[in-house]
């Protein structure tokens, strides 16, 4: 995910359209933790009105009884689709793949070589490019990664994106990064000009659906997390509390990698310190607060 578009400034709303936008918002926020504010509002009835066609339906009062019925989980899941955006490249924000590369790798590659687990989660992975480059940068380094215990968790709460990071299929434009950085030897040609990411590649990383409000399954600790744009969604207490559980999924000398625009709040009171550009280490004697918890193997 990605930050919302700007949006000028809007309009007062009429009361039915208050009541409309207020039972939309306070539906993202429950299922998701979206805060949507009210200067969004022309993006969220615009959003709405491709839903509305896509289901044949005539009102935004018939489409929010539709999705607080019982049997309405797809559509919500569509709701939320609908809300935010999926903006990604490969290599995107290059400086925090520099960094993994630098200062991160060559020790998780030791550790692997030496029969430890290695895992790196791209938390909000869109339709890809993100833990794919992630993929090739330990790849660089670690030809034989697959020879050994470390993989890629990726996630997102968007099914349709999913479908589209499984398929790693991506027009010609999208590659282009790879292919001024020398890369071109992790794509393959595909139908109509297509190109998609090598199986090496994908190989390593596992594609989940994943709510980050919601439980989470894994059980073991992660070496990287990547949560990139994807807080700027959310109100400061739920960035606070979701801060809070990625320290209690850390491993020793973990790093946390957040969006250009994201920053720890103190009042998170989270055991991270600043490292680089929006890049902050896992330490746990920076806040005696967060209890850790030790977890059974994951994925």
């Amino acid at each position: 995910m990605s930050t919302l578009p700007a949006a000028p400034a809007p309009e007062p709303m009429s009361p039915e359209k208050r009541a409309q936008f207020d039972a939309i918002s306070r539906m993202a926020r429950e299922a998701a933790g979206l805060n949507i504010v009210p200067e969004k509002s022309a993006m969220v009835f615009s959003r709405l009105g491709k839903r509305l066609r896509a289901l044949g339906l005539s009102s935004v009062d018939d489409y929010i009884a539709l999705i607080q019925g019982p049997d309405a989980a797809e559509e919500r899941e569509n709701l939320i689709s609908a809300l935010t955006t999926n903006v990604t490249s490969f290599f995107r924000e290059n400086h925090h793949f520099e960094y993994f590369a630098q200062q991160q790798l060559p020790g998780l590659i030791e550790r692997a070589r030496s029969g430890n687990r290695v895992r790196l989660w791209s938390a909000a992975c869109s339709s890809g490019q993100e833990p794919y480059s992630l993929a090739m940068v330990v790849l660089e380094q670690f030809p034989d990664a697959h020879r050994h215990d470390l993989r890629i968790l990726a996630t997102d709460i968007d099914h349709q994106i999913l479908a589209a990071a499984r398929a790693a299929t991506y027009s010609s434009d999208l590659v282009a990064p790879l292919k001024a950085n020398g890369r071109e030897r992790f794509l393959r040609p595909a139908e109509s000009g297509d190109v998609m990411v090598a199986d090496e590649v994908r190989a390593l990383v596992a594609l989940r659906r994943l709510n980050l409000m919601g439980d989470w399954p894994m059980k073991g600790r992660f070496d990287a997390i990547f949560c990139r744009n994807v807080m700027i969604y959310f109100d400061q207490p739920t960035q606070n509390r979701l801060i809070s559980r990625f320290a209690k999924v850390c491993a020793d000398q973990a790093v946390l990698y957040l969006g250009h625009s994201e920053r720890i709040d103190p009042a998170a009171n989270a055991p991270f310190r600043q490292v680089g550009q929006t890049t902050f280490a896992f330490d746990p004697s920076a806040s005696p607060h967060v209890s850790l918890r030790h977890g059974a193997h994951q994925e």
